[in-house]
């Protein structure tokens, strides 16, 4: 299956690949028989999509968001981000690679309680090297674009849910990776703050051109997504309900 972007101005400005999957399959044994959750998926996502993929409880979504990660290995199959098969990588090749390409907004927020919103963001970026001076310079730019620069020095716990998932998307773009997988981002905030939180990150797409792949229930995100995809018994099927700009 192959989604195009429907963002213009990305389309323009590059077209090439971001993630592909090409006969993709997971197998699990419950007891000794054999559970297929994804079953043979091809799937191409371009540079600057904003994607939703949706599925009911059990459908093979989060099998499939974790191989596309890199965080489970397919039983058969391939995926290739940016061009390399991660799907053949293992150990500290693939932990580094997700890494630099990959960034990740969780439901739970996941960040370091111990640890400033500046100090959170900039994480990513100490492991990868990046000289103190640009990790603030880029901190500060981010903190600005999701409008929370005067909590630079608070903890996650003098957030709100709504703020600490604004944090979340900033740590995941920060480092300039060429994919954001974003699961189930919403899933814990209100309707308002929920339409916020999506209306800001699709400005971010806008204006980045970054590519942002959704796993969602939440009829926001799908109002919200240019393309919607759906899984069901491990197969995945476009809606037809490409959004217009």
């Amino acid at each position: 299956m192959n989604t195009n972007s429907a963002n213009t101005d990305c389309a323009n400005v590059n077209t090439n690949n971001v993630i592909v999957t090409r006969g993709l399959k997971k197998t699990y044994h419950d007891n000794g028989i054999p559970v297929e959750a994804v079953r043979g998926i091809d799937f191409t996502l371009t540079k600057g999509e904003f994607t939703a993929i949706i599925g009911p409880s059990g459908s093979g979504k989060t099998t499939f968001l974790n191989l596309m990660a890199g965080l489970d290995s397919p039983t058969d199959g391939e995926v290739e981000l940016s061009g390399k098969l991660i799907s053949s990588m293992s150990g500290k090749e693939l932990s580094n690679y997700r890494r630099d390409h990959i960034g990740f907004i969780f439901q739970a927020y996941n960040l370091f309680p111990v640890l400033t919103v500046e100090e959170n963001i900039e994480y990513i970026m100490l492991l990868q090297g990046i000289h103190k001076k640009e990790r603030h310079e880029r901190v500060m730019k981010i903190l600005q674009q999701v409008e929370m620069e005067d909590y630079a020095h608070r903890l996650p716990s003098k957030l709100s849910g709504g703020q600490q998932q604004r944090v979340a998307v900033a740590r995941a773009m920060v480092s300039r990776p060429k994919l954001i997988i974003a699961d189930e981002p919403t899933a814990n905030l209100d309707s308002r703050t929920s339409g916020d939180l999506l209306d800001m990150m699709k400005k971010l797409n806008e204006e980045t051109c970054m590519t942002f792949l959704f796993s969602t229930h939440d009829e926001i995100v799908m109002k919200r997504a240019r393309k919607v995809v759906t899984i069901r018994d491990g197969l995945l099927y476009n809606t037809d309900k490409s959004r217009e700009e």
